[in-house]
């Protein structure tokens, strides 16, 4: 199983559109063949000293069933039409590949 772990640092004052269309999303990448789980995350309030928060980061927890279906998710039409709405709203992207032991 591949683990991926996507953080999306957004533009300040944007994260409510973005998470609207990201939510139009996820319903078409959990049809996807090998998609175990895609849920997006935020940062939770709290009161953990020194716990940095950042309002304008959402984060993407996704299990996939091999790379192969990881790499098919990234080609899918819904992915670069999604790309092309949040590019507006989207400062920087990081993606962590991770495989289980």
């Amino acid at each position: 199983m591949i683990t991926v772990i996507a953080t999306i640092q957004l533009k300040a004052g944007c994260r409510a559109d973005y998470l609207a269309r990201l939510q139009a999303l996820v319903p078409q990448v959990l049809h996807e063949p090998g998609c175990l789980k895609y849920q997006p995350l935020v940062d939770a309030e709290c009161s953990i000293e020194r716990l940095e928060r950042n309002p304008d980061q959402v984060t993407l927890l996704e299990n996939w069933s091999s790379t192969g279906a990881l790499e098919d998710h990234l080609r899918a039409p819904h992915m670069s039409a999604y790309r092309r709405d949040v590019e507006a709203w989207v400062d920087k992207v990081s993606l962590r590949v991770l495989d289980t032991l």
